[in-house]
């Protein structure tokens, strides 16, 4: 299957990176190379550095970027920033949040409920799979991660009944977790969307340790910015954008001594200032690429 990936908010990232001819850019999360694209034709003696954790993603990266001696392939996470650029402080980083339409499409991940696989869901091939989360961990553990990263109001009745489940048969498959989850639900809460869209997300968060990498690794992206340089997040649900939109917020706080200090003792000053507050898709995209319809664009710009 071909490494198909639309971006979203294309156009708009691409803008909010500022680009410098002879800068060094670093795109966090490459997949099929649509943004790492877009930046080299605008940096004709710059640099760019392409990172991507999934295998499949970095042979496509290398066929279609790879022979261009401004490129450098990584394939590694990108919490591991500091240590890629290695001292380097870069003019612009990108980092899309989304799980790619590969990955979606290529129903073998076992990522999506509408095709039947093996329940996978990891991004880097390796690790603990949703075979393992759902199959190994305990029905608190389950429900309490369906809850906290799927914000899943039956997220108790659903590990419930997976539990009884796997006790007569291990859950194999990604339609046999849809219909238990689907199961689980009341027939009234049927009808607004997928049930298994929150679980699905839930257990795939868990299975990539999705944000527990990304707060550590937003501060990274931003201490690893030069002095104009500017740092652009896509996200694609509420969870990962409130931990974006805060630290950014984090990163423009000045003084901090209480209120009743007649002059400031603290000493800070702002060490960056918003680009923009969120970016959404206009009525075209949504149209097109209804997997733009989450998407959000925050941009932070590091000052002195």
């Amino acid at each position: 299957m071909e490494f198909n990936h639309v971006s979203v908010l294309f156009d708009e990232t691409i803008d909010s990176l500022n680009i410098k001819e002879n800068g060094l850019y670093v795109d966090c999360t490459c997949g099929g190379a649509g943004h790492s694209k877009a930046v080299l034709e605008k940096i004709p003696q710059g640099h760019l550095i392409a990172i991507d954790r999934d295998p499949d993603a970095i042979k496509v990266i290398s066929e279609r970027i790879g022979s261009d001696n401004r490129v450098e392939i990584v394939h590694n996470t990108f919490d591991n920033i500091k240590e890629i650029l290695n001292g380097r402080k870069a003019d612009g980083i990108l980092a899309d949040l989304g799980v790619s339409s590969f990955q979606l499409d290529n129903a073998e991940r076992g990522f999506s409920f509408h095709n039947d696989a093996f329940l996978d869901m990891r991004m880097s091939k390796s690790g603990k799979s949703a075979y393992d989360v759902v199959n190994g961990y305990s029905e608190e553990h389950i429900a309490n991660i369906l809850f906290k990263f799927g914000e899943e109001k039956f997220a108790r009745n659903i590990a419930k009944n997976i539990i009884k489940k796997r006790s007569v048969s291990p859950i194999k498959t990604t339609l046999e977790l849809a219909e238990i989850v689907k199961d689980s639900y009341p027939a009234k809460f049927r009808r607004d969307g997928h049930p298994a869209r929150k679980t699905f997300q839930a257990i795939r968060i868990e299975v990539n340790d999705e944000l527990t990498m990304l707060s550590g690794a937003v501060e990274d992206m931003f201490d690893s910015l030069k002095t104009g340089g500017r740092l652009s997040i896509i996200t694609f649900h509420s969870l990962e954008d409130r931990i974006v939109k805060e630290k950014f917020k984090e990163f423009t706080q000045g003084c901090t001594c209480p209120k009743e200090f007649p002059v400031c003792i603290c000493g800070k000053t702002p060490e960056g200032r918003i680009v923009n507050k969120g970016i959404t898709a206009g009525d075209k995209e949504l149209n097109e690429n209804n997997r733009s319809r989450s998407a959000r664009l925050r941009t932070i710009e590091k000052i002195g």
